[in-house]
């Protein structure tokens, strides 16, 4: 392939260009804030579910203390029927023996239940407190990750400006490049970890830093001034100095 010596060496400026779009795109995938949003993404997962799993035990817990409160409801209205019963005198000697018996038989009953109502209610306490624990958590870790989002996007759109800048500078030099070695620029390029052109510095091909060898500098010091040289090592475009 023949090109201009000035053309070839526009291919540098070109390079260098590239060099920064692709510095600035690896930026923009680094950026720390992606991972640490990811991170604070599955906290905030495992903080729903086991928010989710809060509420069907809190659920449980108010249902069992619901039935707690009913089942004392008719053991007390006995309770308190056998009372007025027993006060009034309002049965036989025996009738009257087995009522307080009864009554002694209810209180106990009474007092099983209560002591039940009473465990379950300290159990609800505590099961609504870790949950309001576990919604405080999802709290904080949400605002954490609304200030990474941010932090990201005014990152992010930093980058996307100064790629905006090179890009149209590169669509500017590439206009003065010929189109058939920008190509060969350009696939170069993709295939040889983004550089597809690289400057003959003495001896020195500055894309993979290796010196050539003697009958390959003399080949390339002979070449014509607009024969377009490859690298014998990493087969790049080598531009001479003008």
């Amino acid at each position: 392939m023949k090109a201009a010596p000035s053309a070839q060496r526009l291919l540098l400026d070109v390079q260098a260009v590239d060099t920064a779009i692709a510095q600035e795109e690896h930026k923009r995938k680094t950026l720390p804030e992606h991972a640490q949003i990811a991170e604070g993404q599955k906290i905030r997962r495992s903080l729903i579910e086991a928010i989710t799993a809060a509420d069907t035990v809190v659920g449980d817990l108010e249902a069992a203390v619901a039935k707690a409160e009913a089942d004392l409801v008719p053991v007390k209205e006995r309770q308190a029927r056998n009372q007025k019963r027993v006060d009034d005198g309002a049965a036989d000697p025996k009738a009257l023996q087995a009522m307080i018996d009864e009554l002694a038989h209810l209180e106990r009953r009474i007092s099983d239940l209560e002591d039940a109502q009473l465990d379950v209610m300290e159990r609800l306490e505590t099961a609504t407190a870790e949950r309001a624990e576990l919604a405080a958590q999802r709290a904080e870790c949400e605002k954490g990750l609304r200030a990474l989002m941010t932090s990201r996007d005014d990152q992010v759109a930093d980058i996307d400006a100064q790629l905006a800048v090179e890009q149209d500078k590169r669509a500017a030099l590439a206009a003065d490049v010929p189109a058939d070695l920008l190509a060969l620029y350009d696939k170069i390029r993709a295939r040889a970890g983004g550089v597809g052109a690289a400057r003959l510095a003495g001896k020195r091909c500055e894309g993979c830093q290796l010196e050539a060898t003697a009958s390959a500098l003399d080949r390339y010091l002979s070449a014509a001034d607009d024969d377009v040289l490859r690298c014998e090592e990493c087969d790049r475009i080598l531009v001479r100095n003008g």
